[in-house]
Formats: structure tokens, C-alpha cells, sequence
């Protein structure tokens, strides 16, 4: 069995794209899920799918906390975020599945 890891996460439709922000306690479940279309709403309406930023925290209420903050932030703020970590966006799904 996986262990459950608390991660606040970023995909992409494509490269400064449309942005979604998500919390989960399993990363590679959660974002397979996205990528699949099992997950209604938003991201299958957008096709966001691309891995582009996670974070991963110790405990879930601190990864609540930053979720919030994070949806709170202006959009030129967010993409700051993901390009000072990731600047080619490259989707990072394929090595958090290894």
C-alpha cells in the first residue's frame, strides 16, 4: 500500500495556460485521475493536465493552509511560482509515478 503523503499541486492546460490548485494526500492517484477525465468539473471541462508545480507538507492541515493561500494569489503570482521551479512547465507526472 502507497503511504499517504499530504501535497498541494499545480496543472496546466499548456505552458501559462489555464491554472488549477488541488490538494491530496496521494499525488500520483490524484493526477492520473485528472488525466483520465475521472475527476469532473473544472479540469476535464479545461483539459488541465499537466503536472507543473507540487509541494509536499508533513501534515494535512499545513497543506490546507497553503492551498488556500495559493487560490487566494493573483494569477501573475502563480506563474512565478511554477517557472522559478519549472520554467520549461515540463509535465512532472511521469517522474513522481516511478
Amino acid at each position: 500500500m502507497r503511504e499517504r503523503t499530504p501535497c498541494v499541486y499545480i496543472l496546466a492546460s499548456r505552458e501559462r495556460g489555464t491554472l488549477y490548485i488541488g490538494l491530496t494526500s496521494d499525488l500520483p492517484q490524484r493526477v492520473w485521475q485528472h488525466r483520465t477525465g475521472q475527476v469532473e468539473g473544472f479540469t476535464r471541462q479545461y483539459t488541465v493536465t499537466r503536472l507543473v508545480w507540487f509541494e509536499v507538507h508533513e501534515e494535512m492541515l499545513s497543506a490546507i493552509a497553503r492551498e488556500k493561500r495559493l487560490k487566494a494569489w493573483r494569477r501573475a503570482w502563480k506563474i512565478e511560482l511554477v517557472e522559478s521551479n519549472n520554467p520549461g512547465w515540463v509535465d512532472l507526472y511521469p517522474g513522481i509515478n516511478a
